[in-house]
């Protein structure tokens, strides 16, 4: 549910219990490129008890601060470091998403939403093609075509390119040099040299020619102009800022459509006298209906009840009071399957119902839904640094000083070696262009928001960028039993037969009585029974033998269903064959309950907690990963290694108290592995917080769901290897990414400083570097569940 969700990049993201510290994410203006991300991340650090992360990509700055420190005070070191940042705001209808082309605030030039940025870049595009074309083909170089060149270029330098010449100044008055120093240096040197070889020089006399070449080549500084490589310059760099920011939008398509999933308005029911309770029909048959009112979704209370017709969206989690329903849970969980709910079932807010009429209570409304946690916590991801990363953005925050430095030594190198004024400021010039390495300020986050983008449609969620690093590096995965590989739920497996016994009657008289049972197994066993012949008829004489098992009267049969020692007690033995079927059962760790009616044993009955029918797949899928797996559980020995052998696991834990789970991760840490532990149970979440990669079952508790690295919001086993592998093609990614952008820096800049590439060349090859980066990490997007 979006409407009452805190505003992405703007809202407190949590505040700690008094005496702890706080945090707040600031949405950041003004930043261009990797190195002004950790220049406000240093100046933040530098503050007493702050601790900061400032990620480029998303814009925002995650702050960790403790007593004394202000919000104020965060906002302002931003604003004197030379950027912009917004207070936290109240909750509002439509959060805002980074990189939305209808979202509030500013862009990376502080400038309001994407569209001045398209209109610079559509402006210089058509007013800086002709100036390269006329330099690139002499045979169309009229007399005087260099003054249209430069009536036509000094506007795409001066304006198109006053994003980053207001940004360079910005660094300079706070003695700080960006990646827009350079790009600002390289095309303000380049139109100063045209104008002073223009105007006093010989470059514009009438009937001068200039040739191209991608070279650097031999020529007379007086008669060079470099009126293309300025304006050529400036109008790819927007080029690629604008894409850019258009690729990142999509990266960030994921959670923006999570964020708007949720129904706006709701259908409430209102009931005479404000009560929520419904009143009396007269007579005392059925309930007087309450009366519907319709309105915003931020306007629902925990105990609203409000109706949900078939199509309809489910406006926030809660309890089914009336009515049935399929609901479809796709879009939070990746399950295509509808999931029945009745009475008594909870529902999630953002699902469809595609059946019958439901009256749902809310439980849970605005920031506390599942939806609205699901969006946090893959938000949190995307904020969030690679241990890759924190290296490259230190690399980028001392790279341009190290490049200035190169362009000067390149300069003064070619003047010195060669004596060419025009060849020395065009090699000086390519550096200073070529060097930008913004692609390492989007190596991580983009990819980040891709892959926990698409992890949160296939119902996966990645807590952080070091989770990633885990993955790597995991080789042993614990496996909790009841509620992970198994359903923790009891049903009925089988049943045994004495000779002449039919197995429907045995069912029959055995479930109608235990259908009179609240007991577990009981349970099992009349819903079995159900399933298998249909309508139970009604026991009369029920009564319930505490620890031993029910009797009573089925269809004038004086039935016993339970222990042996029940049998016993009425002088019934088990004969031989359904003794030997009862012992089997229990040597696999199956409970047998034994059937007696009007005297004799009819039949034996093979209950068990069901294993999920997709866990053995998970399983081979797990060891596909190179993970050795091991089931731990605080189950008998018996039962534990039947589930091992059903499901193919070698290594069983068993009889472990829950306090004791966490003993045995360390112990697996101790001989060297590095474990991975798949749980759900409150028992689990310290376990699961010890391991060095927890996977929580999104089926399972808060403590567990909380205590864990990734969390799985199905109950299915396969999507932890889904998961694993997701989170591997991630990591994967992102140091793909890096490879790109430090090669092509280090590869670029000799070619650069030997004087063999043009600026213009070297201007295109910087700014789609960028987006290459953007379009490796969007391949993410293709990645596919094998569930």
């Amino acid at each position: 549910m979006t409407s009452t969700a805190p505003p992405a990049g703007t809202a407190p993201d949590t505040t700690a219990t008094t005496g702890g510290p706080s945090q707040v994410q600031l949405a950041i203006g003004g930043m261009t490129c990797a190195s002004c991300a950790a220049r406000i991340e240093k100046k933040l650090n530098r503050l007493d008890g702050v601790t900061a992360t400032v990620n480029f990509a998303t814009e925002k700055a995650k702050v960790s601060y403790g007593a004394g420190i202000e919000v104020a005070d965060l906002i302002a070191t931003v604003v004197k470091t030379g950027y912009t940042a917004e207070e936290p705001r109240p909750a509002v209808p439509e959060p805002r998403i980074p990189g939305d082309a209808g979202a509030p605030g500013t862009d990376r030039h502080g400038e309001a939403g994407p569209d001045p940025l398209r209109h610079r870049m559509l402006v210089s595009l058509a007013l800086s093609l002709p100036v390269v074309v006329l330099a690139m083909v002499p045979s169309l170089q009229f007399d005087n075509w260099q003054w249209l060149s430069l009536t036509l270029a000094a506007p795409v330098v001066v304006w198109g390119g006053a994003p980053f010449h207001k940004a360079a100044w910005t660094g300079v008055r706070h003695g700080a040099a960006t990646m827009d120093t350079l790009v600002s240096i390289g095309t303000l040197a380049a139109l100063g040299w045209s104008l002073w070889a223009l105007f006093f020089g010989d470059a514009g006399m009438p009937g001068m020619r200039h040739g191209f070449d991608l070279t650097v080549s031999r020529a007379d500084g007086s008669s060079s102009i470099y009126l293309e490589a300025a304006a050529g310059v400036t109008t790819l760099i927007l080029l690629g800022r604008f894409l850019e920011a258009k690729s990142k939008r999509r990266a960030g398509a994921a959670l923006r459509a999570l964020l708007e999933l949720g129904a706006k308005d709701v259908a409430v029911l209102r009931y005479e006298g404000g009560e929520r309770e419904a009143l009396p029909v007269e007579g005392g048959a059925g309930r007087r209906a309450g009366h519907e009112v319709r309105i915003p979704v931020a306007e629902l209370a925990v105990g609203d009840r409000f109706v949900v017709r078939p199509g309809e969206k489910i406006a926030t989690d809660g309890t089914v009071v009336e009515g049935s329903s399929a609901v479809d849970v796709s879009m939070l969980t990746g399950e295509s399957v509808p999931v029945d709910v009745v009475a008594g079932d909870t529902v999630a807010g953002a699902t469809v119902n595609t059946a019958g009429r439901i009256v749902v209570e809310a439980t849970r409304v605005g920031a506390d839904t599942q939806l609205s946690r699901m969006a946090k916590l893959v938000e949190d991801a995307q904020n969030g640094k690679a241990e890759v990363q924190r290296l490259a953005d230190r690399v980028s925050g001392i790279f341009v000083p190290i490049v200035l430095l190169i362009a000067v030594g390149t300069l003064l190198g070619w003047l010195l070696t060669t004596g060419e004024t025009a060849a020395a400021f065009t090699a000086a010039v390519a550096v200073l262009i070529i060097a930008c390495p913004c692609a390492l300020g989007l190596a991580t986050p983009t990819a980040l928001m891709v892959g926990t983008g698409r992890g949160a449609q296939l119902g996966i969620l990645i807590k952080g960028p070091e989770v990633l690093e885990s993955t790597r590096r995991v080789d042993t995965v614990v496996l909790d039993k009841t509620g992970t590989v198994t359903a923790g739920q009891m049903r009925l497996r089988g049943a045994v037969t004495a000779p002449g016994v039919d197995e429907e009657e045995l069912l029959r008289l055995a479930g109608a009585l235990e259908h009179a049972s609240e007991h577990p197994i009981a349970r099992a066993i009349a819903d079995g029974a159900a399933e298998r012949i249909g309508d139970l008829p009604t026991p009369a004489d029920f009564r319930s033998e505490p620890g031993l098992g029910v009797r009573g009267t089925v269809d004038g049969h004086a039935v016993l269903v339970g222990r042996e020692k029940l049998l016993g007690a009425w002088a019934i033995e088990l004969p031989e064959e359904l003794a030997a079927a009862k012992a089997a059962a229990e040597s696999e760790g199956r409970t047998a309950v034994a059937v007696a009616w009007d005297g004799k044993a009819r039949g034996v009955l093979l209950v068990a907690d069901a294993i999920k029918e997709t866990s053995a797949e998970a399983v081979a899928q797990l060891r596909a990963l190179g993970l050795t797996p091991v089931l731990l559980t605080g189950d008998n020995r018996l039962v534990a290694e039947a589930v091992a052998r059903e499901v193919g696991i070698d290594d069983v834990i068993a009889e472990v108290l829950p306090q004791d789970k966490v003993d045995v991760v360390k112990r697996l840490q101790g001989e060297g592995r590095t474990v991975a532990m798949v749980g759900d149970g409150v028992n689990d979440a310290a376990a699961l917080a010890t391991a060095d990669l927890g996977l929580a079952m999104g089926t399972g508790t808060d403590a567990a769901i909380e205590s864990g690295d990734l969390t799985l919001v199905r109950g299915d086993l396969r999507v932890a290897a889904d998961a694993i592998r997701l989170a591997r093609r991630t990591l994967g990614t992102i140091k793909g990414n890096l490879f790109w952008a430090f090669g092509y820096n280090v590869a670029a800049l000799p070619l650069a400083a030997a004087g063999l590439l043009n600026p213009m060349i070297a201007g295109a090859a910087m700014a789609f570097s960028s987006v290459f980066v953007v379009t490796n990490s969007l391949r993410l997007r293709a990645f596919t569940a094998s569930t």
